[in-house]
């Protein structure tokens, strides 16, 4: 059973999707237009929990270095292009996708 993220920046949502079927979709905040977020397809490299600042209650960092999704201190920012491009979550949204999906977990972010 493989778990697999597709992140869609016009829709500003992720999917999280198990064997290639679809389990849930999270609203997410993206890139600014002079910060963008990468499209292309990546991996999940590492995960940490409460690691401060602005990245909320955890973050899931991608095999792009200094890119990640994690969660935000700043709620009303879902939704919106406001990140230096990371992909922001609610906190209880990324606790709850970084509770099923492994390190090792394919991301793929579309335009």
């Amino acid at each position: 059973m493989a778990y697999s993220l597709v992140i869609s920046l016009s829709k500003r949502q992720l999917s999280l999707l198990k064997d290639g079927s679809l389990i849930r979709n999270y609203p997410v905040a993206i890139g600014k237009k002079q910060t963008p977020t990468p499209t292309g397809t990546f991996t999940i490299v590492n995960k940490a929990r409460q690691p401060g600042g602005a990245y909320g209650a955890f973050w899931l960092g991608l095999s792009r270095p200094h890119y990640g999704i994690h969660g935000t201190n700043n709620p009303a920012s879902i939704g919106k292009a406001i990140s230096n491009g990371c992909i922001r979550m609610y906190n209880k949204d990324i606790k709850e996708l970084a509770g099923l999906i492994p390190v090792g977990t394919a991301v793929r972010i579309s335009p």
